[in-house]
């Protein structure tokens, strides 16, 4: 048998595994028979990954995990989150028979789930308390992979890191972007890789500032065990203080999940999540109607210097803030634009476009946001996010405090809503919107009827679009009004796969 034939088999065998509709064509066979339409299906398997919420002994900390009702695989599943290994520091222990029995107890701790969902459409929740709270690794398989996500919100209020800091928990990658980070010496950002493998991961950092890359011998070739997660504080990786920088993320074995957490010594703190993948026409969702400061941060990967135009898509009609029409972003430079109290009283989201269509740059974006005034101030951070597309979801809502922002920057375009029921009880709720091109509509979701404990919400786009989205959560806390925002990209929950057919003759030699 020839080697060609042995790979065809393999290769349709997996997609088989995977799929379980998959089979063998024979290469040359008539076009007609092989140029089928790829066949959209549910995944049946998903990778989630959480950092370890707070280095605060005030954190008090809820994981929520959820996937939406709807069409999934046939296989029962299971979907789980279980604590990352700790990194061990063979300096901390010099007697090799009690750091094996250390390893042995972490990795059995390691094994109990924090949290799993049973069964699709209902939330799940647990609660960690102080700065012990490990970071989270996770598989979802069956019919509970389908838009299987989680959140970890974490409130602190006292110190260093007071706010309310939400974050999304990611899918393993290579490759991330960071803009807004910081080295200067009022903000502490560690950005946190976590790896979910059975296989160690290295990983390399890279800081852009206003001048170019910033000079740094320490961020290269960064070690992160199998299953565990490292924090790395970025003003150890140069010398050079920056307000506001881009940071970039890649490996160069193996897949993390990467994210960071920015305090402010007076203003709060929370978790920046990755821009969005390098394009010309960018969207930033959801800026808060009350927002006293909105600080733009841009960067060009590329060799070619990026002019944009800067709009805010409002309530009513798009606009360019006055003063702020267009930004110039020159190549493996970041650049930023105060646009201060931008919606003035209005939500907004912000869209970011070539000036000249036949020069469409690639860039990466995010909004620093803050609410309230002197010591009574509170940051998040908004990254440029893909659209809803199908169905996104995001979980961890409560009875009050949870705002929906939708915006269109093209066409009419409508959505359906759905309250999931909640953690500890409630029935579902839905709704339609109507959201208008060129606008944001921020609305307060219907909770589910006789809601108990938090739920999720599902945002599919029914009609027109395409639609970004993002959810803000708030709370309050002695006169502070604490908050957080997370994006809601599309959840990938179902993947194309090309259709095929049966032909043994593939086994002739």
């Amino acid at each position: 048998m020839k080697s060609t034939h042995l790979s065809l088999i393999a290769g349709a065998a997996v997609l088989a595994a995977v799929t379980g509709f998959a089979t063998v064509t024979a290469p040359g066979a008539p076009a007609e028979s092989t140029a089928k339409s790829a066949t959209l299906l549910p995944v049946e398997r998903a990778g989630l990954v959480c950092p370890a919420p707070s280095n605060s002994e005030l954190a008090e900390t809820q994981y929520t995990a959820f996937t939406p009702a709807g069409e999934g695989g046939e296989a029962k599943g299971a979907a789980e989150l279980k604590p990352a290994l700790p990194v061990v520091d063979d300096e901390d222990e010099t007697d090799p028979k009690k750091a094996e029995e250390a390893a042995k107890k972490a990795k059995a701790k390691a094994e109990k789930p924090v949290l799993a969902v049973k069964e699709p459409g209902k939330p799940v929740v647990a609660e960690a308390n102080g700065s012990g709270a490990p970071a989270l690794v996770g598989t979802a398989t069956g019919k509970l992979a389908p838009g299987w996500t989680a959140q970890q919100t974490t409130e602190v209020t006292a110190g260093g890191s007071r706010g309310l800091l939400g974050v999304t928990c990611t899918a393993p990658d290579t490759d991330f972007w960071f803009p807004g980070a910081s080295t200067a010496k009022s903000r502490q950002d560690y950005i946190h890789l976590t790896n979910p493998d059975d296989t160690g991961a290295v990983a390399d950092i890279e800081l852009y500032g206003p001048e170019g890359a910033l000079k740094s011998d320490v961020g290269d070739g960064i070690t992160v065990p199998a299953r565990s997660s490292v924090a790395v504080l970025l003003s150890t990786l140069t010398a050079e203080a920056v307000d506001q920088l881009t940071a970039h993320v890649t490996t160069r074995s193996g897949r993390i999940g990467a994210v960071v957490m920015s305090a402010d010594d007076s203003a709060g703190s929370d978790w920046i999540t990755a821009s969005e993948d390098p394009s010309g026409t960018l969207v930033m969702p959801g800026i808060p109607a009350d927002a006293t400061s909105v600080q733009l941060v841009a960067f060009a990967p590329g060799e070619d210097d990026a002019d944009v135009k800067v709009q805010l898509m409002g309530k009513n009609a798009t606009f360019s803030p006055a003063g702020n029409a267009t930004l110039h972003i020159k190549s493996s430079m970041t650049a930023s634009a105060d646009l201060k109290d931008l919606t003035r009283g209005e939500p907004g989201s912000l869209r970011l476009s070539p000036v000249r269509k036949d020069r469409a740059t690639p860039i990466v974006a995010a909004l620093r946001v803050v609410r309230g005034k002197g010591d009574k101030q509170e940051i998040a951070y908004i990254p440029a996010t893909g659209p809803v597309g199908a169905r996104a979801t995001v979980p961890d809502n409560r009875a009050k405090g949870s705002t929906l922002s939708l915006t269109a920057p093209g066409a009419t375009a409508k959505v359906k809503v759905t309250a999931s029921a909640g953690s500890g009880g409630g029935e579902p709720a839905v709704e339609t919107y109507t959201v208008k091109a060129g606008t944001t509509l921020a609305v307060t979701p219907k909770a589910p009827e006789g809601l108990k404990g938090s739920y999720a919400l599902t945002v599919e786009t029914t009609s027109g679009g395409p639609v970004h989205a993002s959810r803000s959560l708030a709370l309050a806390s002695d006169g502070v009004q604490m908050f957080t925002v997370q994006t809601l990209p599309d959840d990938r929950g179902m993947v194309e796969v090309p259709s095929a057919r049966q032909d043994l003759s593939v086994l002739d030699d």
